[in-house]
């Protein structure tokens, strides 16, 4: 391959991951164009997991063989079985060597591969009917992240020193293409994230909220919104200071993070002041109110706190047609502001209280939504 060739194969490798939106497609670009790059027929990107002590394969692309997925989810290797990644990094490139990439083939020792014998990748080619493979370490932010790995199958060529070589080079793209990945996630994580509590924000509800009620109006699924509101708030940081209750928020945040979990795929979040609301999609209206009645009960016995007011509105309950996610928070938000006027310590759901169930109107009169959105928005914490 000259080196014109191996150049474009460079720059379609950065550009491919470059052009990721999350760190999957961004293994899948990283292997993609490593295959294409090094003329293999078979390429594989592994994170090493310190904690369990393995290497968790992350994608496979190309031509795999059985039992091999394209993103596989318990496919591991424990490291002893493969300690040449560990040890390669941490005596020689730490010793002040280089991460360079190495060869091994069906046959045993190849050209190009650092000293020593690894019996389980090569019965690994012979029992995937490969030929040989390069393994090129992956390096992020000073330590060992992982490996690419790229094969061709018997009778194809065998990779030589030159390819392992710019296999090495591949490698340190690839880490610069990880690490840029893991910056934009970051940075769309804070921006959906609220910093007190590490639960979603507003902007997370809305984004969620929009598509799941597309799914309603398309698919009849069903949509449930808890929106909540901490009692005692503004009585703790008067009393306490606001660090206080700031760990109030927290607790309160974790309570409902642990409620939220008994409805499959919903989100937490914290709508901003003491506001916060649970987001559940698919799940049976009565597992929502449930759910609700759990937190309600773990609000109750919160150290310094005074409950939580709780409304709840979903698309299965009798509220009329919901063809915007507006007008679910608005009424889940009248409800809740019921719940609060009448000191209720068990959740208030909008269209359970028969055709004149004055919750509904109150989310549809133009009277009494200014006070409930005016509430939401001035911020008191």
């Amino acid at each position: 391959m000259g080196e014109d060739t191996r150049l474009a194969a460079v720059v379609a490798l950065a550009q491919g991951m470059a052009a990721a939106r999350c760190s999957r497609e961004a293994w899948w670009a990283a292997a993609n164009g490593a295959c294409r790059a090094l003329g293999g027929s078979f390429a594989a990107l592994s994170v090493w997991e310190r904690e369990l002590g393995r290497l968790k394969v992350l994608v496979n692309v190309g031509e795999r063989a059985e039992g091999e997925e394209e993103f596989p989810d318990d496919e591991a290797y424990p490291v002893h079985q493969f300690a040449e990644i560990t040890e390669f990094l941490h005596e020689r490139w730490a010793g002040g060597g280089e991460p360079n990439a190495w060869v091994e083939t069906a046959q045993g020792p190849a050209a190009g591969r650092r000293p020593g014998y690894v019996h389980q990748r090569v019965a690994a080619l012979r029992r995937r009917g490969r030929g040989s493979c390069v393994v090129a370490p992956i390096v992020l932010h000073g330590r060992a992240w992982g490996e690419l790995y790229v094969a061709r199958p018997v009778g194809a060529p065998v990779f030589d020193r030159a390819d392992a070589d710019f296999a090495t080079v591949l490698a340190a793209v690839v880490a610069a293409g990880i690490a840029q990945t893991e910056r934009l996630e970051e940075v769309r994580r804070l921006a959906f994230t609220d910093a007190l509590t590490g639960l979603a924000n507003r902007r997370a509800v809305d984004a969620r909220l929009d598509r799941a009620v597309e799914r309603h109006r398309k698919e009849g699924v069903v949509v449930s919104l808890v929106v909540c509101d901490l009692n005692g708030l503004k009585r703790v940081n008067d009393t306490h200071g606001h660090a206080v209750g700031d760990r109030l928020l927290e607790r309160f945040g974790s309570v409902l993070s642990l409620c939220g979990a008994m409805l499959p795929g919903a989100l937490a979040a914290r709508l901003g002041g003491d506001e916060f609301c649970l987001l559940a999609v698919g799940p049976p209206a009565d597992e929502v109110v449930k759910a609700a009645d759990e937190l309600c009960r773990r609000a109750a016995e919160l150290e310094l706190g005074e409950g939580v007011a709780c409304g709840i509105a979903s698309t299965a309950d009798p509220i009329g047609p919901v063809h915007s996610a507006r007008r679910l928070f608005r009424l889940a938000d009248a409800a809740q502001y019921r719940a609060k006027a009448e000191g209720s310590t068990r959740p208030v759901v909008a269209g359970r209280e028969g055709p004149d169930d004055p919750v509904v109107r109150m989310a549809d009169e133009p009277s009494a939504e200014p006070t409930a959105e005016r509430r939401r928005f001035r911020g008191r914490h």
